[in-house]
């Protein structure tokens, strides 16, 4: 497994993988090329279906600029290895090819290409049983297992993860007016914070928490800054659920941090063991990915044991089992943002049920992870970040019907 830096990724939004990752994939294609006067990009397969959507081509002009790039969209290609797939071409003054690349954005704001094997790693395990077993033959907590692999140096960025997190929650409560793209949605964050807070009981932590959640989601939506976790079309579950746990408890930040790098090994082992791109596996890899980690986070925080927080996170991710990736328009707001207020209302409730158990249950969450990943493989490609079917389609037909 990677660094927790991997995992966790400061930058714009709309999307890790149609935003963050085409965009790396610019600068670094012409940090290497300085000598060229110009840029074609061509888009596959998803990145291609919902790149517009996405701000891709916002993206891809943003890094190349001031130097022209001329952008082609071909959906209905998709490369073998992944469906978010990228060439890349630096030009010279008489419009030749110095340089050609072609690199896949496997989600996260990851890059890889084709033939280059998997990412050094830094961890010495990649399962949730060898590192409960770890925990175990120490007596350590979870978070333990992060500061020895990583050293203690990981505290100072997950600290600067957790300022850009609070911040992209403060700024999504403030803000009001209309989300950029066509669907011309109305921000809610405010208005859902401003009626629960008063309320009290379940009826408080439901609102209060799922406005934390709208608000990020709002701001990436604004291609505002957001951090992935584990993505930026998921990036609001994990903030959330933290924000609320510390206010409603008191928590310090150094429990938080704690929290944050048990939520990101849980990340961890999904991104390494199946995938975190809802092009690839569906929404269940981004948003289930991100409910997994916060009830792990949760559960933590509440004092459960390694076992109770190992159960918390698969039941975050089983009960995610299947979810279709099909944001209409191809925008990150219809289902994105209301399904991450209820991700982290469910994270809450897992990592509860969770703690009123001995944390012994039937399926791991190394097992639930592998069908997430077979499930995901088996989705037909409309239900993987192409716009092609689910909710989408519906809109599509329902707005312009026949």
């Amino acid at each position: 497994m990677e660094s927790l830096r991997e995992l966790f990724r400061t930058g714009a939004g709309p999307s890790s993988s149609h935003t963050m990752g085409p965009q790396r994939a610019a600068l670094q294609l012409r940090a290497g090329t300085p000598e060229a006067k110009s840029f074609r990009v061509i888009l596959y397969g998803s990145l291609a279906a919902t790149g517009r959507g996405h701000l891709t081509d916002a993206a891809l002009e943003k890094a190349f600029s001031p130097l022209p790039v001329e952008i082609h969209f071909k959906a209905d290609v998709v490369l073998p290895f992944h469906p978010n797939g990228m060439d890349f071409e630096a030009l010279d003054s008489a419009g030749q090819k110095i340089k050609q690349w072609r690199v896949f954005s496997v989600g996260g704001g990851a890059l890889r290409e084709e033939g280059a094997g998997v990412p050094p790693s830094v961890y010495p395990v990649n399962t949730m049983e060898q590192i409960v077993a770890w925990c175990g033959e120490r007596n350590a907590p979870i978070w333990k297992f992060v500061e020895q692999t990583e050293g203690a140096g990981i505290w100072n960025y997950l600290a600067q993860c957790w300022g850009a997190m609070k911040d992209a929650i403060a700024r999504g409560l403030s803000a009001e007016g209309i989300l950029p793209g066509g669907l011309k949605l109305q921000r809610r964050a405010r208005n859902v914070y401003s009626a629960a807070s008063p309320l009290k009981g379940l009826s408080r932590t439901t609102g209060v928490l799922s406005s934390y959640a709208l608000a990020v989601m709002e701001e990436n939506a604004s291609a505002g800054i957001v951090v992935t976790a584990p993505t930026c079309g998921a990036c609001g579950v994990v903030p959330a659920t933290l924000k609320y746990l510390e206010e409603a408890n008191t928590f310090s930040e150094q429990d938080i941090l704690r929290a944050l790098a048990t939520a990101g090994l849980v990340g961890n082992l999904v991104k390494t063991n199946a995938s975190i791109s809802g092009a690839e596996v569906g929404c269940q890899g981004e948003v289930g990915t991100a409910c997994a980690m916060a009830a792990a986070a949760a559960a933590q925080l509440l004092g459960g044991t390694p076992r109770q927080i190992e159960y918390a996170a698969e039941m975050g991710m089983e009960h995610h089992l299947g979810l279709t990736c099909d944001p209409v328009m191809g925008l990150v707001q219809i289902p994105c943002i209301e399904r991450n207020a209820f991700a982290a209302t469910r994270a809450l409730t897992a990592a509860e049920f969770a703690l009123l158990s001995d944390g012994k249950h039937r399926i791991s969450f190394d097992q639930v992870v592998e069908t997430m990943k077979q499930t995901g493989k088996a989705l037909p490609s409309a239900f993987r970040e192409t716009s092609e079917g689910g909710l989408a389609s519906l809109y599509k037909q329902a707005s312009h019907p026949m």
